[in-house]
């Protein structure tokens, strides 16, 4: 495992980090250099409050076919546009828009009242994506299916394919692309935030826990049937080739809000988190972005908050 406290000199990082790329997509599958050309179709429209939604259908592969949620607000052109990952919920992109679930997660038209161009695609597993007679987040087809990626991988590459779409969208600014996700929607903003470096900033809020402290690493806290990431799974952490640290570490120099809960979390272990993020910060720093990495730390439990949310505004009104 690479030891980023080793790492002196900006001269070596671009080397270390594709180490640290590889070292990774060894564990959660290969991430597509390559996509399928952006295809979307608005198949629904609804205007209200300022706002149109868009139901978009989108292939991620020539024969997976993925629908989302855009939101356009009125307003001006070369507008910044933020991606908004749902979190462990069966309603999938309807949370995030605000249609079905906890409307404290409805990042998509939280962020599309604010002025930004938000998109939420329902993730493998939930939404519209449930297989026939499955429950949410059943994965035996999906592994049946590809037995040599991973779930986070899965969901990494459809992310990236969901960024494709903003290219398609006239009025948004490509140099300001934000991502926001709590829970395992954090999980998934920071590996984007990681592997894509069209993101600009994140928000991740409760997405994860070091894997060398995790009772359970691989599976999503406080569900063992959730399979992220088998290698990890099958494996011994302290064996493992990266920790979270490496993926906060990738994602230099983009803008990179980590939101912990120290109390109540469903993570084993969350004051893990502040030893990835001090290491990350190295990287950080040898990129002269050492404001662009902030942890905040509360005890509310593993909700979004008002005060959580207002950090998360101020992190993209600050970086977009």
């Amino acid at each position: 495992m690479i030891d980023l406290n080793k790492i002196s000199s900006l001269l070596g990082w671009p080397e270390k980090r594709k180490e640290i790329e590889t070292s990774i997509e060894a564990i959660i599958g290969a991430v597509p250099e390559k996509r399928v050309e952006p295809q979307m179709k608005v198949t629904e429209e609804y205007e209200t409050r300022g706002l149109t939604r868009k139901r978009v259908n989108l292939f991620v592969r020539e024969d997976e076919l993925v629908s989302g949620w855009l939101f356009v607000p009125d307003g001006k052109d070369e507008s910044p546009a933020i991606l908004c990952c749902h979190g462990k919920t069966p309603h999938g992109k309807d949370e995030a828009a605000g249609l079905d679930g906890n409307h404290r997660l409805a990042f998509a038209q939280h962020y599309a009242e604010r002025g930004y161009i938000t998109f939420a695609i329902d993730t493998i597993t939930t939404g519209e994506r449930i297989s026939f007679k499955r429950q949410p987040f059943d994965t035996e087809i999906f592994y049946k299916d590809h037995p040599h990626l991973s779930l986070a991988g899965k969901m990494l590459a459809d992310h990236m394919h969901a960024i494709d779409v903003f290219a398609e969208v006239k009025r948004v600014d490509a140099t300001r692309i934000g991502v926001v996700g709590h829970g395992l929607g954090g999980l998934n903003a920071l590996l984007l935030a990681a592997f894509d470096d069209r993101v600009q900033a994140c928000v991740a809020s409760c997405g994860f826990t070091r894997f060398a402290t995790d009772k359970k690493p691989g599976t999503w806290a406080g569900d063992d049937s959730l399979m992220l990431i088998p290698k990890v799974a099958d494996g011994k952490a302290d064996a493992l080739p990266f920790d979270w640290e490496h993926i906060l570490a990738l994602a230099a120099p983009t803008a990179l809000q980590v939101i912990t809960s120290l109390s109540e979390s469903v993570h084993a272990n969350p004051k893990s988190c502040q030893k990835a993020v001090t290491q990350a910060s190295k990287v950080y720093k040898l990129l002269g972005a050492q404001s662009a990495l902030n942890h905040y730390t509360h005890h509310d439990g593993d909700e979004v908050t008002p005060e959580t949310l207002e950090v998360a505004d101020e992190w993209f009104e600050r970086w977009l």
